[in-house]
């Protein structure tokens, strides 16, 4: 029952209208967080009542502490109330008649010491009911304070004046009547209600409901003790992060941090990279909250690039909002929160190779491709994501085994000043590629890049522990002095072989840097090196594939003198009527050593030669009875 005492009527303190205009259409862009920011000033309401009846001992009653939504498609209202703290009559003008004026900031700096964190207060500026005018043409707050015992009306069509009036008898707490706009019939809709409360308040500390049902029963676990979760409640929370149902996460980290940034968080590692499947790139980012409250969800500036993949709920105390909160005051808390972030997940992860190598491995497996990429975007932690990689390697029989950089390096040989790779696009052909011949002999590790990316990735490590990393097709590969095999006598070169080579390098001229002989193999006739600087092979490859006028460095040929085949083309330069057959030998070593690294030059040209040599041994073979 209302008074009939008549209505006061006040002005604005401020030029109401262009304020109420710039609140409603420029800094509330989404008219869904009107919804969020009544929610949100309603939880403030409830923690501060909280507050008050724990330290004051006082002001108990049975009155449920929630929130709740009534709303009335007949009329066009919404009301969102709360049996929280209230308002006086005074309150009422100076926090609803005084634009940026915060009660909830003023409660704040009222409190000391451990007080204030004993509270999730998010309204710190104040505005966030008036955003209640981008929805509705005329709003009512029905109030009585918890000091009080008679309440009070006030209202206002956000025109720069309001009105208030006693309204006697009424719960405690606070109601917000939006009589909404035309066409705004929407957030009447209990679905479109039930939508906007889980995805911004779920995680609000006092129950949301509407027409009798809890819209937010998801618990905020991150910022609960680890001690007191279970496994069961972790699998469940990222299922309801991921909408993934029955799915478990192949790992999670639990963060809590006071220095030197304040912030709960929970991250998880889908088990499977939907990517590899070829759903194409999953982009998505972590919720970022304040104090529960959601201010942006999918939030993408919190982890680099290489770790998109994850998901999680990062929660800051210390996160400075603008008036609307939908976007940072201070973005230079971003930048900070990331860098933490980064560095705590890859140090995880270098924690779980070590405890739970298995574990690793799946996780390698499946995102380890995309992790490294990070070794190009990341000055800062490129050695925490090297230390990360794995890589198939020359070491032991079983080419399945993936070897870290560490482990190669503990192996490494007296002197050894490189770390030896090889990269193409298949395991096995990589495992028989002749330019492993000298490594073998000396007993050196190569490692085996299999992976498109492992090689630009690898290029950006450049040293490694002080080794460095290089192409085994490179000309600059040293071996080191220990691992020089014990004298013994070398057969000397084939006499006909300089004018092999001198044969070689004409007939090559256009295709190649050099043509020369080898002392690195041991069977093969031949092999490409790549001059100095040069790109390997496999890059080359990839290169030309994606830039059709990419243009391939030419590389050496080197000739092997103690190759059978060699040996017999020395002998027959003797005779100039050869000269055009060891040409053509030349040219189709070549395009071997080009076949074993994945590309082809002059395919046509390649197997009419190839057809010729068959004619001529079958012809040569044509008197021999089979």
């Amino acid at each position: 029952m209302t008074t009939e005492a008549a209505p006061q009527e006040f002005t604005f303190q401020t030029e109401i209208k262009q304020l109420l205009h710039i609140l409603s259409h420029s800094l509330y862009q989404n008219r869904e967080i009107a919804i969020r920011e009544l929610v949100s000033n309603a939880s403030d309401s409830l923690n501060k009542l909280r507050h008050i009846q724990l330290a004051e001992d006082q002001f108990r009653d049975d009155v449920p502490l929630e929130i709740v939504l009534e709303p009335n498609k007949d009329d066009r209202v919404l009301i969102i109330r709360d049996t929280g703290i209230g308002l006086t009559h005074d309150e009422l003008i100076q926090n609803l008649g005084t634009i940026a004026h915060s009660g909830s900031k003023e409660f704040l700096n009222k409190l000391s010491g451990d007080a204030k964190g004993d509270l999730s207060l998010i309204g710190q500026f104040g505005v966030g009911f008036y955003s209640a005018f981008m929805l509705a043409d005329r709003v009512e707050v029905i109030t009585r304070s918890y000091k009080e015992t008679t309440g009070w009306k006030w209202e206002s069509d956000g025109t720069g004046r309001f009105t208030i009036e006693p309204a006697g008898d009424v719960p405690r707490g606070a109601q917000i009547r939006l009589h909404l706009k035309e066409g705004y019939e929407e957030f009447t809709d209990a679905f479109r209600l039930k939508f906007i409360i889980r995805k911004y308040s779920t995680f609000v500390p006092h129950p949301v409901r509407l027409d009798g049902e809890t819209l937010n029963e998801q618990k905020p676990i991150w910022v609960e003790p680890k001690n007191q979760l279970t496994d069961e409640q972790y699998d469940g929370f990222y299922q309801w992060l991921t909408h993934h149902a029955e799915e478990k996460p192949l790992w999670r980290m639990h963060l809590q941090s006071d220095s030197p940034l304040q912030f709960h968080a929970i991250l998880y590692s889908p088990p499977k990279n939907l990517e590899q499947l070829g759903f194409g790139r999953v982009d998505h980012g972590l919720n970022l909250c304040a104090k529960r409250i959601l201010v942006q969800d999918n939030c993408q500036d919190l982890l680099p690039d290489y770790l998109h993949f994850l998901y999680g709920v990062v929660d800051s105390a210390d996160l400075p909002l603008n008036v609307s909160r939908e976007t940072l005051q201070d973005h230079k808390l971003l930048p900070k929160l990331k860098k933490v972030l980064t560095k705590k997940v890859l140090d995880f992860l270098a924690e779980l190779a070590e405890e739970r190598p298995e574990d690793f491995k799946t996780f390698h497996q499946q995102f380890g491709s995309i992790l490294r990429t990070g070794l190009a975007q990341d000055f800062e932690n490129r050695e925490r994501i090297a230390k990360l990689m794995r890589f198939h390697s020359t070491f032991g029989d079983d080419r399945e085994v993936l070897v870290s950089l560490d482990d190669y390096v503990k192996r490494a040989a007296e002197g050894q000043t490189q770390i030896y790779y090889l990269s193409g696009p298949e395991l096995s052909s990589l495992a028989k590629h002749p330019l492993l011949e000298p490594f073998r002999k000396r007993n050196l590790e190569v490692l085996l890049l299999t992976d498109p990316v492992d090689e630009f990735a690898i290029t950006h490590v450049g040293m490694y522990e002080e080794k460095q990393l290089i192409s085994i097709d490179s000309v600059d590969v040293k071996f080191p002095e220990s691992t020089n095999p014990p004298d013994e006598e070398v057969k000397p070169s084939p006499k006909g072989l300089p004018r092999v080579i001198e044969l070689f390098r004409g007939a090559l001229s256009e295709q190649t840097e050099d043509v020369k002989e080898s002392s690195r193999l041991t069977d093969s006739p031949v092999c490409l090196i790549n001059a100095q600087g040069g790109l390997s092979s496999q890059l080359q490859k990839i290169l030309s594939q994606n830039s059709p006028d990419y243009q391939p460095a030419k590389r050496i040929l080197e000739v092997n003198p103690q190759s059978a085949l060699i040996g017999r083309l020395s002998e027959l330069s003797t005779n100039s009527d050869n000269d055009e057959f060891i040409r053509d030998c030349g040219r189709q070593l070549f395009a071997n050593a080009l076949f074993l690294d994945g590309l082809v030059a002059q395919p046509e040209e390649t197997t009419r030669r190839i057809l010729r040599f068959m004619e001529e041994a079958a012809q040569k073979r044509s008197g021999i009875v089979v």
